[in-house]
């Protein structure tokens, strides 16, 4: 059996632009609802959710018979979570919180195995079709993406070493970690903010690497796609449940009163 080729790190490396929408509700049926919606990847959220390696479990099983391709974000640089979540089946992952060359370096271990890195071996895994992908243990970080995440000044100050660490196959930048790093906490949107956010999207992009970002603010959005953002997150799935029963409820008072 052949090692599952990750068509999002193919797609960011040949540089094509991929469409995200975040997974924030632990619920795997809306989840299989948005992977039919045509999205090039969902990004399954344990850093701020009630989500954990089981539940994660059942989302990727719903994520599989489509073409969309599942990230997932762990809920800290921990490398026995990020190892779970890497032998459940998980191919990419966006690590939160990575403040500086030494973090990203931790990271970059986390999902390698010894000589490289630290992951630890096991056999009957997801990951390796329960053993029957021959070799998955020589050849399994060819198909891992690694994403860091940039979020604090710190990381802004580190951002070309961070980038230069080997491993690292991109950078995410989350802009409301940024505004508190930043002294501006639950101020996103403040102009010092992005403007610091989309400068480090055009220093990963002059580094090579793709850079990602979210925000729900479609102007904020359009700004970070011309400075060199090519995997947006432009959806998250309690946003729209909130948007939508608010907007439906509006309509009917308007009518009934």
């Amino acid at each position: 059996m052949s090692l599952p080729r990750n068509m999002f790190k193919a797609a960011l490396s040949e540089g094509r632009t991929q469409l995200g929408y975040w997974c924030s509700i632990d619920d795997s049926a809306a989840t299989e609802m948005a992977a039919g919606c045509g999205y090039d990847w969902l990004l399954i959220d344990c850093e701020h959710t009630a989500m954990d390696p089981r539940s994660v479990l059942s989302h990727l099983q719903a994520v599989a018979p489509y073409p969309t391709q599942a990230v997932v974000r762990p809920s800290s640089l921990d490398a026995a979570e990020i190892k779970k979540l890497l032998d459940l089946g998980a191919q990419s992952l966006i690590v939160p919180y990575v403040r500086d060359a030494q973090e990203a370096r931790e990271a970059a271990e986390a999902v390698d195995y010894a000589p490289g890195g630290i992951r630890g071996v096991a056999g009957l895994t997801r990951a390796s079709r329960f053993g029957r992908v021959q070799g998955y243990a020589g050849r399994a970080r060819e198909e891992i993406c690694l994403i860091v995440q940039i979020e604090t000044v710190s990381a802004l100050d580190d951002l070309e070493a961070i980038l230069a660490v080997p491993g690292v196959d991109g950078a995410f930048v989350g802009p409301a970690d940024l505004a508190a790093s930043m002294g501006y906490p639950g101020e996103p949107d403040r102009p010092e903010v992005r403007t610091a956010a989309l400068e480090a999207i055009r220093r990963i992009r002059a580094a090579g690497k793709p850079a990602g970002f979210l925000t729900l603010d479609e102007g904020g959005m359009a700004e970070a796609v011309a400075a060199g953002c090519n995997f947006p997150a432009v959806a998250v799935d309690a946003a729209l449940l909130r948007q939508g029963a608010e907007a439906t409820l509006a309509r009917w008072r308007a009518k009934v009163g």
